[in-house]
């Protein structure tokens, strides 16, 4: 996978958030915090879940590896919040990746796991991150569909065939 993938794949993790998060306009009062199905207790947590990794594994590639535990683990219940949250992440994410060439994907860095450092190369610490996003996106996707709202398509990003108007501004971020 080139670097040229990996931002990418970075300004399309920020785009299918921003559309994701887009769909909590249309939940009920109380819906967002709401018990619901899934992995996490409420799409609240689920999608503060989320932020919290970006942020665990971001630190980690920018240098400053933090044990998870000690990582702030934000509680964010307004949806407009947790989105312009996430969203800088995405942006933090997205030019990290502009950053990237052949010799810093292949080097190692340290993440924190129980106190230990664990040395994880670039490329495959930003292949995690991407498949963490997406696996629990998918989990939110089902929560909103258990809320009533229809979820949106996040999987055209790529794509000449469903490419939306809105994911132009991603694809020059």
């Amino acid at each position: 996978m080139t670097e040229t993938a990996f931002l990418r794949m970075a300004q399309n993790n920020a785009w299918a958030n921003e559309t994701l998060h887009a769909a909590l306009a249309g939940l009920p009062p109380g819906g967002f915090t709401a018990p619901n199905v899934g992995f996490f207790p409420s799409l609240a947590q689920t999608l503060n879940h989320i932020l919290t990794v970006d942020r665990y594994y971001l630190a980690a590639l920018q240098g400053r590896p933090l044990p998870y535990a000690m990582l702030e683990q934000p509680d964010l219940t307004d949806p407009t919040t947790l989105a312009a949250a996430q969203q800088a992440e995405d942006l933090r994410l997205i030019g990290l990746c502009r950053g990237l060439d052949p010799a810093r994907l292949a080097a190692s860095i340290d993440t924190i796991r129980r106190d230990d450092r664990v040395p994880e190369r670039v490329d495959g610490l930003l292949l995690h991150l991407f498949q963490h996003q997406v696996h629990h996106r998918g989990q939110a996707h089902v929560q909103l569909h258990h809320l009533g709202i229809a979820p949106p398509q996040l999987d055209d990003f790529h794509l000449a065939f469903g490419r939306v108007p809105r994911a132009t501004h991603w694809r020059g971020a």
